[in-house]
């Protein structure tokens, strides 16, 4: 973790491991908490594993979808980490995403009986980190790990 270039966030999920992975791993989970209600997200492509597919699409309306994001899974790792990036696109080519590249990094880190979900969201230069934390980085990334939790604490 570099402050100059990184956000953090942790939540404690009073679900296992294998829960909040299931929710983070699953299509349909997924859909469920990954953007802030009450915009609506679609998955277009996923696979959870390295080198998969991250691609979404996201409605403010639920019947309207344009395109959110256009990324891959660096690291999946079941119920322990997490790791994608848009700087690169789901095809593998290098991509200059707007407003903002990121790569960002979920730890599930078992905490008794529940999990630990630590987030780092890094970025290439210190205005990137600046720009990503007036854009709402906290209340927009800290609302989509709550509706995790209420993915995970439901199964």
């Amino acid at each position: 973790m570099d402050p100059e270039l990184d956000l953090t966030l942790e939540r404690r999920i009073a679900a296992s491991p294998a829960a909040v992975w299931r929710a983070w791993s699953e299509p349909a989970l997924f859909e469920r908490w990954w953007l802030p209600a009450p915009i609506r997200c679609r998955v277009e492509r996923f696979e959870a594993v390295a080198g998969g597919a991250l691609v979404t699409s996201l409605s403010e309306d639920g019947s309207v979808f344009v395109p959110h994001m256009d990324a891959r899974f660096l690291e999946a790792e079941p119920s322990r980490r997490i790791v994608f990036t848009n700087a690169v696109d789901a095809s593998g080519r290098p991509a200059v995403p707007e407003p903002i590249a990121v790569t960002g990094a979920f730890d599930l880190l078992a905490d008794g009986d529940g999990t630990l979900v630590r987030v780092v969201a890094r970025h290439a230069s210190a205005e990137a980190r600046a720009l990503h934390d007036e854009l709402g980085f906290v209340e927009g990334w800290g609302t989509a790990l709550a509706q995790l939790a209420e993915v995970a604490e439901a199964l």
